[in-house]
């Protein structure tokens, strides 16, 4: 692969982050605005994330095996046409029936997307600018909210907000199409040899490593995808906050969080990871609690900015290191299997939230991302010790 091509298939990748990202940050400003259309309740979301999660992980899961069987570049291509036509759908669905039915193509794009995406970067690029890449996940989901809430205001309908993403993704599609040959056949940028042969699903599942990694990526995920999802509703709808004012919270959120992947992912090579995983959790944590107590009138935007450049450099980070902790031959299928952990708690969590906050009331979002976030520093906390077993096994 040629350096133009290189600079080429990079520029494609940052921009299939932002893809990713804009669909994210749509959803939380615009589920007031679907409850009402469709006369739903409160945790009817949980319908629609438990969908979108059963396509993303059929599409995860299977990412290392359609990887041995297709390019990159054409993985990519079909799975941002069915993420736009799905969007599309949304846009233009009549039914909540019919909306919840796409989110099942919408999770088959866009776990594809990740999965494809995190293995051509995990195996191609280092850690710093992998933290860099998922910054702009991070401009795709801060623009999001922003989007949605400027359609709100100015037309007063949120299909036009998914219409409008739809078009992006499938343009999107377009690019990766006419492109597709210049992208790798496999996970790396050379197809697997004797030297890095590439394991089955089963033998990377026998790791314990994996599960390990696994339940990171899930409780992780999770909480990141409550934070942006749960608290338009808490401030706007509980607390008394101006529409416009939660919504530009929600997108300092994840502009704060696409802050931390380019400012603190910069120092992704001089800390070492467990500690940079430590410090970041605990960061969220912090934000959380701020949040739950509420103690000032702008306590709200400043929990969750804290909160999201706290945990900006965590995925990334988790990413990066996947195929140094399980090696290169369980690379593709342990980042396929993270992504689906991380999906699964992406979906899962904030469905759990929302039944919580319909049963004790919209206040307890914040205790229960403060627990959240307590448990995902006991994990990865119980986690540290094997990986620095590996570390002094590896400098003796």
């Amino acid at each position: 692969m040629n350096r133009r091509t290189r600079s080429l298939l990079s520029f494609l990748a940052f921009l299939g982050f932002v893809s990713l990202g804009l669909p994210d940050g749509l959803l939380g400003v615009a589920w007031p605005a679907i409850r009402s259309t469709f006369d739903l309740r409160l945790d009817a979301l949980g319908a629609l994330l438990v969908t979108f999660t059963a396509g993303y992980l059929a599409s995860s899961f299977s990412s290392g095996r359609l990887l041995a069987r297709i390019n990159v570049g054409t993985l990519l291509a079909l799975s941002c046409a069915a993420t736009g036509v799905s969007l599309l759908g949304y846009a233009l669905a009549p039914a909540w029936w019919m909306m919840v039915a796409l989110a099942l193509l919408a999770g088959l794009g866009a776990g594809a997307i990740d999965a494809g995406l995190n293995t051509f970067a995990a195996t191609n690029f280092s850690p710093r600018l992998v933290n860099f890449l998922h910054g702009f996940y991070g401009i795709g989901a801060t623009v999001g909210p922003w989007l949605m809430t400027g359609i709100l205001q100015t037309m007063g309908r949120w299909q036009w907000g998914y219409a409008a993403v739809a078009a992006s993704q499938l343009a999107l599609a377009a690019c990766f199409a006419a492109t597709y040959r210049s992208w790798p056949a496999g996970p790396g940028p050379a197809e697997a040899t004797p030297a890095h042969p590439t394991s089955t699903a089963a033998a990377t599942l026998r790791l314990p490593a994996v599960w390990r990694n696994m339940l990171l990526f899930f409780i992780y995920t999770g909480i990141e995808a409550a934070l942006g999802i749960w608290p338009y509703s808490l401030y706007a709808e509980a607390r008394g906050v101006s529409m416009v004012t939660a919504g530009m919270w929600v997108s300092g959120y994840w502009a704060s969080l696409t802050a931390g992947r380019f400012l603190l992912g910069a120092f992704a090579g001089a800390i070492a990871p467990q500690r940079l995983l430590q410090l970041c959790v605990g960061g969220v944590l912090l934000g959380a609690g701020i949040i739950w107590l509420n103690p000032g009138s702008h306590s709200g935007l400043i929990g969750l900015a804290i909160a999201g450049l706290a945990a900006g450099p965590v995925f990334p980070t988790l990413i990066a290191t996947t195929p140094a902790r399980l090696g290169e031959a369980h690379a593709a299928n342990g980042v396929g299997f993270a992504i689906a952990a991380a999906v699964l708690g992406q979906s899962l969590i904030p469905a759990v939230a929302g039944s919580v906050a319909r049963n004790l009331g919209l206040e307890s979002i914040g205790p229960f991302l403060f627990i959240a976030t307590l448990s995902l520093l006991s994990v990865m906390d119980r986690a540290a010790a094997p990986w620095h077993r590996r570390a002094k096994a590896h400098s003796g």
